[in-house]
């Protein structure tokens, strides 16, 4: 909230689409705890799940059937996953499967794209989006030398090149704001990633789950070689995955050599609440939250226009930005050259007008099932007056 010049907002619940903070003031929600509450705060089922497994035991560093059956359920929507592993958090996530490229191809080097977070990895903490890009950080203090060398950052749409472990993405960009590929673009790296000898990675922790069953790698029919996932498949708990074919996922220890571990990882909880939250995914779901997402985005174009407020509104099946600027964004510079500080004034006009957005207009969006239509309608009142106060 320091983006925009506010205090943080101190929650005490949420009740499906909104979300009601320590006085009392209640809020259409738009940020969805930053994606994983797909289905909204508090959705019975997983609320059930979740009690249902904390009641038998909340963590026992043994298998249990509920990783069988996630990891199951996300083999059979995501293109790419043969195998999965559970981790805890999409940072673990995005330094275990960049571990296992590098194990896989023999290369240290790594692509990856101006403005996408990959969560705190040392050395992909370069040019990266969401936090660092809403306070205007290059990097970090602590990251090495050796780790930055090993990075090489490359404008998005442009295809990386020479001898790489790894070419690492969000093939829908949203920590830079939401940014679409360009057509054709995520086809070239797949096809450089072939003809180089590297790995390509999709980072799906936003877009997994989230924009289809399979997430982007389904809708642009792209099949990368390791898969990273988190948000939506722990349901508002703590999980991620990374996931490929099985001779690749075959190397992870202690079936293979590449070492990798964590004491919480698939704990019953998490995967209670995402099994939970993955099966309330079907064929409703996704048309619901593209219907959302659509009305958001067209009547925010249209709020906008009416009082003369350039604006571009970027949108996909269950995300969506608002940027501040007359021509479309296409990469991470469009990104930095839009009016930020209107878009925090509008911001903070939308949360006293009870809607609730991401204080940064680096993030995403986040549509959810639980929204409405009368959500969207109150959400669009605000906005008609909040943009002529931006």
């Amino acid at each position: 909230m320091r983006a925009i010049g506010r205090d943080p907002l101190f929650v005490a619940r949420g009740e499906g689409a909104d979300l009601i903070d320590v006085d009392g003031n209640r809020y259409v929600d738009w940020v969805m705890s930053w994606g994983p509450l797909i289905a909204g705060h508090a959705h019975p089922d997983v609320v059930a799940a979740v009690t249902a497994a904390a009641g038998a035991g909340t963590s026992f560093g043994a298998p249990t059937e509920a990783e069988v059956d996630l990891a199951a359920e996300t083999v059979r929507r995501v293109p790419s996953a043969e195998m999965m592993r559970l981790v805890s958090s999409g940072t673990e996530a995005s330094m275990s499967a960049l571990r296992l490229a590098r194990a896989a191809t023999g290369r240290d080097r790594i692509a990856k794209f101006a403005g996408a977070y990959h969560g705190h990895v040392d050395g992909l903490l370069a040019d990266a989006g969401s936090g660092l890009a809403t306070q205007g950080i290059p990097s970090s203090p602590g990251v090495t030398a050796a780790q930055a060398a090993d990075t090489v950052v490359v404008p998005w749409g442009a295809v990386p090149d020479g001898e790489l472990a790894a070419i690492v993405c969000e093939p829908y960009p949203a920590n830079m704001g939401l940014v679409l590929p360009p057509e054709g673009f995520l086809a070239a790296l797949r096809r450089r990633a072939d003809e180089t000898g590297a790995l390509l990675v999709f980072d799906e922790v936003i877009s997994g789950f989230r924009v289809a069953p399979g997430g982007a790698q389904e809708r642009e029919g792209v099949t990368p070689d390791l898969t990273i996932l988190g948000k939506v498949i722990g349901g508002g708990l703590p999980a991620a995955a990374y996931a490929g074919p099985r001779e690749l996922m075959e190397r992870i220890a202690p079936a293979g050599d590449v070492y990798q571990a964590g004491t919480l990882s698939g704990n019953p909880l998490a995967t209670a609440a995402g099994l939970a939250t993955l099966r309330l995914l079907d064929a409703a779901a996704y048309e619901r939250l593209e219907q959302i997402a659509a009305a958001l985005a067209t009547g925010l174009r249209d709020a906008a226009a009416e009082v003369g407020v350039p604006v571009q509104v970027c949108h996909t099946t269950g995300l969506l930005t608002v940027f501040f600027r007359e021509d479309p964004v296409r990469d991470y510079d469009d990104a930095k050259s839009c009016d930020t500080e209107r878009y925090a004034a509008f911001c903070r006009a939308m949360l006293d007008r009870g809607v609730y957005l991401p204080p940064s207009q680096f993030e995403a969006w986040f549509p959810s099932l639980a929204h409405t239509d009368v959500h969207v309608e109150r959400t669009l009142e605000a906005a008609r007056e909040a943009f002529a106060l931006a």
